[in-house]
């Protein structure tokens, strides 16, 4: 295969198409109920993400063959990702309360005066890839489905991202790092600080979203590079990604 001429284009290549399917409720690992709930509320910053980048895109970006073909995509990929999270929503029941709350957090970032790109970045890399986990071990077949599906798009989304807010000398600060945390923190509340299974650990969770923050890398989630998608025999069909 041909090399692509920039990273941007590479990075479109590994896209693949996946058209979101409603999904039936299965059992949740016990102790994670309400914190599933906490990380399905947060899917009102699917939105607010793809709008951070149309509006990064109506001011200067790098003159890069493929940058602003990438970006669209990922607009495009948001809203698959908030109706793929609507449906989970829509089966996993979330309070009233948590909605108000996941609202006021959403407002707060949506507000953060930092450069578009940066805070979505910032979002993916440490606050996304920390619920998208969270779905995959503490959620049931229907989440751990959505949750791949949703990842390989996240990918993408950071290292796009992440290139452009260092090509236009955007760098995070301690504000942004603590809206991260916080944001982070609200979600494993109702965990134990430490518990035998490390998934019902709110330590556990922070500790990886400090090091993908610091590193874009978390040990903890080692787990994660073993995609496991479920097999026909195993799940109602409804459950099964659906593909281009």
């Amino acid at each position: 295969m041909t090399k692509a001429a920039t990273p941007y284009i590479q990075l479109h290549q590994r896209k693949r198409t996946w058209t979101p399917v409603a999904i039936t409720k299965g059992e949740l690992l016990p102790g994670g109920e309400e914190v599933i709930q906490r990380a399905l509320s947060l899917r009102i910053l699917e939105i607010p993400v793809g709008n951070f980048i149309t509006d990064a895109m109506k001011g200067d970006l790098p003159d890069v063959e493929g940058c602003k073909e990438l970006l669209l995509s990922n607009i495009t990929d948001e809203q698959n990702h908030d109706l793929a999270l609507n449906y989970a929503a829509a089966v996993h029941k979330v309070p009233e309360k948590i909605r108000a709350e996941a609202d006021k957090i959403a407002k707060t970032w949506i507000g953060l005066d930092r450069h578009p790109v940066l805070k979505a970045a910032i979002l993916e890399r440490s606050v996304f890839f920390v619920l998208l986990p969270i779905f995959r071990f503490l959620g049931d077949t229907g989440l751990r489905t959505t949750s791949a599906d949703i990842s390989r798009d996240e990918m993408t989304h950071v290292a796009a991202h992440s290139l452009v807010a260092k090509e236009i000398g955007a760098s995070s600060d301690s504000q942004l790092n603590a809206i991260r945390r916080a944001t982070v923190r609200w979600v494993t509340e109702p965990l134990e600080a430490e518990n035998d299974n490390k998934y019902l650990s709110s330590n556990f969770w922070m500790k990886c979203s400090d090091s993908l923050y610091k590193t874009g890398r978390a040990a903890g989630l080692a787990d994660t590079r073993a995609s496991r998608i479920p097999a026909f025999f195993e799940t109602n069909n409804v459950n099964l990604p659906q593909y281009a």
